[in-house]
């Protein structure tokens, strides 16, 4: 009998599929084509002789019984082939390899491709691929492995998960250009609650924002929320609202060009410590120790 054989590709391709729900989600996360996704997977189900998905129109892909039995050992082969990657390059002292890094979607892009860009130039031979969602989504990632470490925020970390902390990000109430706060030197949660609010809606990211107004007589009046960062800058900068973060917009305006303004927030606030996430056992790998050093030696924020 003629022994079934795959190309590692084709089972992270398999995984990714299974993970996204989609081959379009699962293409752009991992940066390949769809046809070349779509042809990976028809060629393993011609191979095994088994359907691994069931297609639903219009509600994308699931795993039939005996494709989740098939992804599992995928992750299996798979994290045996990260393995003997991190000890060939343990033994040979080389940074190389594929490294899937996630990170906070409301950071991003002021943290990542500036690190990235520094990272992969000074070493070529890293397959860097980059994913961007929220702290539930972080978490999942590092769990089932379809991540080896996360950038993010340290809010309500698991213990399961080993956090390193690199910077600390203390909160910014902002503003559009004509708020009656917007020239304060600083704001309290107290001087904020009589004005509507702006809410970033992103799991236990709402929870923190909440959290600054626990000891204010009242709640905060939310007026709008969004999960979308560039589009809380927008809401704020056009007048709906204030809101708060914890990194300043750099340059000072949202994407439409209208003025924000980011007033300090003080009083009993807690900051954020920005740092870096990994799972159990991730440190072993000398590519991933080597961006930790590089995110402990070149992280910053505008």
């Amino acid at each position: 009998m003629t022994p079934l054989r795959f190309t590692l590709r084709q089972l992270e391709y398999l995984v990714a599929v299974a993970e996204a729900g989609s081959i379009a989600l699962a293409a752009h996360r991992i940066n390949v084509s769809p046809p070349s996704i779509s042809t990976a997977i028809a060629q393993m189900e011609a191979t095994l002789g088994l359907p691994l998905f069931v297609r639903k129109h219009a509600h994308g892909l699931s795993l039939t019984q005996g494709g989740a039995q098939c992804v599992a050992q995928a992750k299996q082969v798979l994290a045996a082939a990260a393995g003997m990657t991190d000890l060939a390059n343990t033994i040979t002292g080389t940074v190389r390899g594929p490294l899937h890094v996630g990170c906070l979607l409301t950071f991003t892009q002021v943290i990542l491709p500036r690190l990235r860009r520094g990272f992969v130039d000074r070493y070529p031979d890293v397959i860097f691929r980059q994913f961007e969602g929220d702290q539930s989504a972080i978490f999942t990632g590092l769990r089932n492995a379809s991540l080896d470490l996360a950038l993010t925020y340290d809010l309500d970390l698991p213990a399961d998960l080993a956090f390193t902390p690199l910077l600390r990000l203390p909160p910014y109430a902002l503003f559009d250009a004509g708020h009656p706060l917007a020239r304060h030197r600083q704001v309290t949660p107290d001087d904020l609650v009589g004005y509507p609010m702006v809410l970033l809606d992103l799991p236990f990211s709402v929870d923190y924002f909440q959290s600054l107004f626990a000891h204010t007589a009242t709640r905060p009046v939310i007026a709008e929320r969004t999960r979308d960062i560039a589009v809380m800058h927008a809401l704020v900068a056009n007048g709906f609202g204030y809101s708060i973060a914890n990194i300043r917009p750099s340059p000072s305006h949202a994407a439409d060009g209208q003025a924000l303004c980011a007033v300090p927030l003080a009083g009993d606030v807690r900051p954020m410590q920005l740092g870096v996430l990994l799972p159990q056992g991730a440190a072993s790998s000398l590519t991933v120790r080597a961006f930790v050093d590089h995110c402990v030696q070149h992280l910053t924020v505008p």
